[in-house]
């Protein structure tokens, strides 16, 4: 059975500290890997030092989105009138997963825009997906195509598991796979071992929170140990994203992890 491996996601853990210390206060916790979805505030050279200082490995990045409230919050993958914005995102996302060492660039589905059919959208991210999927030659990146619930993020381009691995299957596994966010398929979908399972060959990165509050696991309605139990009998060798708002002290927080790693 395989062991499970998981990262901080610096953006929701150890928020305690100021972004630049989450780095040392993961590897104090024992983590040995982050991600963040958002690098484009810092200079790459330094982030690779923190990295680097604290013993960590950067697993994945997401492509730059727009600010709280604006059209693009989520991302720019499907919006028609955006193209040049969007390319110009991916080859910025490239360069900083290359310069951290990340395998992964998470790209960002984005919101149907308003005035525009969900098939002329999904047309648009699938040709934009296959344009990222080109650029990532000679990298070493792979991408990262993930669904997202209609209730956190209503009108994001996918919204179930099977309509993400359409996508994978069209453009090519090769070069891009699945992230599934245990979270947002618990809230949509449900059924996660068997959803887990027949989607297990495309998975490349997997997240994890307790909806519905999307804390720590056993915070909420998901049953961890089987489904944990599932991903590890499946040699799943990814990591795991704890992508989760601690209820608490994030250090405090982290006892549901113990049994789960070697």
């Amino acid at each position: 059975m395989t062991t499970l491996r998981f990262d901080a996601n610096l953006k929701w853990l150890f928020t305690e500290h100021e972004f630049e210390a989450r780095f040392a206060a993961a590897a104090n916790a024992g983590f040995t890997a982050v991600e963040y979805p958002s690098p484009y505030g810092h200079d790459a050279a330094h982030l690779r030092r923190l990295l680097a200082d604290n013993g960590l490995e950067q697993i994945l990045v997401n492509t730059p989105m727009g600010p709280a409230g604006s059209p693009t919050r989520q991302g720019l993958a499907c919006i028609p009138g955006l193209v040049g914005e969007y390319r110009d995102g991916v080859l910025r996302g490239l360069e900083y997963a290359t310069a951290l060492g990340a395998p992964f660039l998470h790209v960002v589905g984005g919101l149907v825009p308003e005035g525009v059919s969900r098939d002329r959208a999904f047309a648009r991210y699938v040709a934009n997906i296959a344009w990222a999927a080109e650029q990532t030659e000679g990298t070493g990146v792979r991408l990262l195509l993930e669904a997202q619930n209609k209730r956190d993020a209503p009108g994001f381009i996918l919204e179930t598991q099977e309509q993400a691995a359409a996508v994978v299957e069209a453009v090519g596994p090769d070069r891009v796979g699945l992230l599934l966010d245990f979270y947002h398929a618990q809230i949509d979908e449900g059924d996660l071992i068997r959803t887990y399972q027949r989607f297990q060959d495309l998975v490349l990165h997997l997240q994890i929170a307790d909806p519905p509050s999307r804390h720590e696991p056993g915070t909420g309605e998901i049953g961890w140990p089987a489904l944990f139990a599932a991903v590890a009998a499946s040699g799943y060798t990814g990591w795991i994203g704890c992508e989760y708002a601690p209820r608490t002290d994030t250090v405090a927080g982290l006892a549901w992890m113990k049994g789960y790693t070697a």
